[in-house]
């Protein structure tokens, strides 16, 4: 299956499970692996056969922006879902890093792989 990539989007947001977090903006960034078949597009080189990055990239960062979120993993979940859902994507790998949550590491993260077959039961 062919993918489309997207690689550290940077998302500024409330993030964080302590009381000092949720009183700033932090980093986390998400790598996001797509399947989706690109045949079309390449064949007619028509944007409209095309998964746009940049639409998913602008939806994931309102989407996890709107409101304080505790845990990454549950940005990984919406992420997922969000991409399945809303742009029909058949299954999606996520990968969330927060820098700086671990003094001695340089980001700490989740990866989650989500499918329409799983989702079914199937």
């Amino acid at each position: 299956m062919d993918k489309v990539l997207i690689r550290a989007l940077r998302i500024d947001t409330v993030i964080g499970v302590y009381d000092w977090e949720k009183t700033i903006t932090q980093s986390l960034f998400l790598d996001l692996d797509m399947a989706w078949d690109n045949r079309a597009a390449a064949a007619s080189d028509d944007y409209r056969h095309a998964l746009c990055y940049e639409t998913v990239s602008n939806r994931l960062t309102a989407l996890i922006t709107e409101k304080p979120i505790e845990l990454i993993e549950t940005v990984a979940e919406m992420a997922a879902n969000c991409v399945m859902q809303e742009f029909g994507v058949s299954a999606v790998k996520v990968r969330v890093m927060k820098p700086g949550a671990v003094k001695t590491a340089e980001a700490v993260g989740v990866e989650i792989e989500r499918s329409a077959k799983s989702a079914s039961g199937v």
